[in-house]
């Protein structure tokens, strides 16, 4: 954004920024997420299967629908980059700005991971935040953010005209590439905007830009989520370590992550069904 007047301030300016602002989605309208139910089926939830994810690498996963996946800080402070497609269709994927829309800036326990146009359905819930404590800091940021992008290599030259190949986008890249055996470059059309996993961000008070600050994420600490459609999953170890001074670095601190599967004891959740896609008859025009 950029800063100072180019033309002068209308007599009534004051009023005109005092207007009271509007919430765009009302949240009271969104289908109610059966917390209660999901949180009984994770405490007898078992660990079925775990996917290291190694510093400045990605991993993909699969979770079933009505299971649980848990991504877990394990040595040190460590952003990851997650990305979600339904397992058996590629183009429904994860919609970060539509759920920024729905849920705002970052997201926490009972909020919704929602998929593309056309399907517009929740793909995971979060059920369980162990940084919900952290809230909004004084500068106006908190963690797991849907605001920012990921890290990408050709970001990464227009601003410093390296050539590097650790980011977040590749990182996500080569992991789609390497779970489903497509080419390098048929990969990356599928990788998107991200859920910043654990990473504390916001936007200044002054210009509106986008910043991070150290992650408060301690080794332990985890976001647990429950798949609300068969998932293909992809977690990138940010090569920005906690991401409290650079985001594609060879020399910031990076620690490995976690991703657990877990099954609930007697089956998916009590009550749940799997979502339906959007209900939108496109008949009547787009």
């Amino acid at each position: 954004m950029q800063t100072g007047s180019k033309s002068g301030a209308p007599k009534d300016a004051e009023a005109r920024r005092a207007v009271r602002p509007v919430i765009c989605y009302p949240p009271e309208t969104l289908p109610r997420v059966p917390m209660d139910a999901y949180k009984v089926a994770l405490a007898g939830a078992e660990v079925t299967g775990t996917a290291r994810v190694p510093p400045r690498q990605a991993r993909c996963f699969r979770v079933p629908a009505g299971t649980f996946f848990r991504i877990r800080s394990l040595e040190g402070p460590q952003v990851g980059d997650l990305n979600l497609w339904a397992a058996s269709d590629l183009s429904e994927r994860f919609y970060s700005g539509k759920t920024r829309a729905l849920h705002g800036t970052h997201v926490s326990t009972g909020d919704r991971l929602w998929s593309a146009f056309p399907y517009m359905r929740p793909m995971a819930t979060v059920v369980a935040d162990d940084l919900d404590w952290y809230g909004i800091d004084g500068d106006g940021g908190s963690v797991h953010d849907v605001i920012g992008t990921r890290c990408d290599p050709y970001t990464a030259h227009l601003l410093s005209r390296t050539q590097y190949h650790h980011c977040c986008h590749s990182n996500l890249t080569r992991a789609l590439a390497e779970e489903l055996e497509l080419p390098l470059a048929e990969a990356e059309r599928h990788v998107h905007d991200v859920l910043n996993v654990f990473m504390c961000t916001g936007f200044t008070r002054d210009t509106g830009q986008y910043f991070m600050k150290a992650s408060p994420v301690r080794p332990g600490d985890a976001i647990t989520f429950l798949a609300e459609i068969d998932l293909l999953g992809a977690l990138s170890a940010c090569p920005g370590g906690d991401c409290g001074s650079a985001h594609s670095s060879d020399a910031a601190r990076c620690f490995p992550l976690e991703v657990e599967i877990l099954r609930p004891e007697n089956g998916a959740p009590a009550g749940w069904e799997a979502p339906a896609a959007s209900g939108y008859d496109r008949s009547h025009g787009l």
